[in-house]
């Protein structure tokens, strides 16, 4: 049997948003999505997964979720037998980006989740095409569904977050990162460099996609999954 297969979704998102994935790897993989909606900082939410994770595991993370990815890789590098990083950021947030995410907890507070989610993926951060709209509409659904007291504890999580540079140059495991080409909190100059940080990272760049490659191009988010997927292990 194949190692298990956890995805850790971003912030406003849960299952649906892996679900291409979920439907074309489960066959194959024991899959598990791991929520991040409980603890107001990403260590919280990480040492919670892990009481729950299987004893080791594939790891995916998108965006927030590539954040706690990391961090379980921090705390438990024995039990994460490889590693995909989509959409994702290494760095602590700084203050002014901190600060620029006040606007958007203003609105949750005022139970505005829908004005929360425009603000926090505006139509831009996705690739121009006809699937743009439908995608939106789901993230927006996701949001409601998640609701505004679990979106503010995401929000402060990312406020919050540490350096991770340290921790991925410490990575012996197979590793991805991956992100679309139209994406822009996290641009392909950002993923080379934090695919350069990991000694065997492979970049994979999605074409056609922005924020979520998962659902723009599932089908070549998918591929690069697998393909990662067979990469042989590394020897500690």
């Amino acid at each position: 049997m194949n190692e298990p297969l956890v995805f850790v979704p971003g912030i406003m998102c849960d299952a649906r948003v892996f679900g291409p994935q979920l439907a074309a790897l489960s066959p194959h993989h024991a899959v598990t999505i791991a929520p991040i909606t409980l603890g107001e900082r990403v260590e919280e939410i990480a040492s919670g997964l892990l009481d729950v994770l299987p004893r080791r595991f594939a790891l995916v993370g998108h965006a927030l979720g590539g954040i706690v990815a990391m961090e379980i890789l921090r705390r438990a590098p024995d039990r994460v037998g490889r590693i995909a990083l989509m959409n994702t950021n290494a760095f602590a947030e700084t203050p002014q980006s901190a600060a620029d995410l006040e606007p958007l907890i203003i609105k949750l507070r005022s139970g505005s989740v829908e004005g929360f989610a425009q603000g926090m993926l505006p139509a831009d951060h996705l690739a121009p095409g006809p699937v743009r709209a439908e995608i939106l509409a789901l993230v927006g659904d996701m949001a409601d569904h998640l609701g505004a007291d679990t979106l503010l504890r995401q929000v402060r999580a990312q406020q919050r977050r540490r350096d991770y540079q340290a921790v991925l140059r410490r990575c012996k495991t197979p590793a991805l990162v991956l992100c679309g080409e139209h994406d822009g909190p996290a641009p392909i100059k950002r993923n080379t460099f934090l695919a350069d940080l990991i000694p065997y990272a492979q970049l994979s760049v999605i074409e056609a996609a922005g924020h979520l490659p998962m659902l723009e191009q599932p089908d070549a988010t998918t591929a690069a999954l697998r393909t990662w997927l067979k990469q042989p292990l590394v020897l500690q």
